[in-house]
């Protein structure tokens, strides 16, 4: 029975790899996007709105990517191979250190948006709620990564790496 159980934990290797398929996807299409408005940016077809707007939206997929990559990266990672060759700040000994990253990335996604309505001229009306919104989110976000930390055996409280 431990056998078959053990052998369950590579169920997991399907969602890592889709989750690193669609990071590499998001981040094509970012860069591409980023691509196409630099090029329309120099023949003078973008407003500096527009190009900030579009540059935003662009640097929003590639986040996006960076998250998803990320938690295929760390659920691989937990689940099958803890020596899969990444850099040190990418990683995961166990639940807590993704949450922390993946909280990390959110955050830097949630600024993009934020940062996108703002400059977006047609969503003026928009930036009060989007920012009441994306400052509750955050909170929340910063009040469950304290609320969850676990303690280390010095007494210390673990930070993300």
């Amino acid at each position: 029975m431990n056998k078959l159980l053990s052998v369950t934990r590579y169920a997991v290797v399907v969602p890592a790899l889709a989750s690193i398929l669609g990071a590499l996807l998001l981040m094509a299409q970012g860069s591409i996007e980023m691509v196409m408005v630099v090029m329309q940016a120099i023949s003078n077809e973008l407003t500096l709105k527009e190009s900030i707007v579009d540059v935003l939206t662009a640097i929003d997929a590639i986040l996006l990517g960076t998250v998803l990559l990320v938690i295929g990266y760390g659920i691989y990672e937990l689940f099958i191979d803890a020596e899969i060759d990444v850099p040190t700040w990418l990683r995961v000994d166990d639940l807590d250190d993704l949450k922390s990253k993946l909280i990390g990335v959110v955050v830097a996604i949630i600024s993009v948006v934020f940062v996108g309505v703002f400059v977006d001229s047609n969503r003026a009306d928009d930036v009060i709620s989007y920012g009441v919104g994306a400052g509750a989110l955050v909170v929340g976000l910063a009040i469950f990564a304290y609320a969850t930390k676990k303690e280390t055996p010095q007494g210390k409280t673990s930070k993300g790496k």
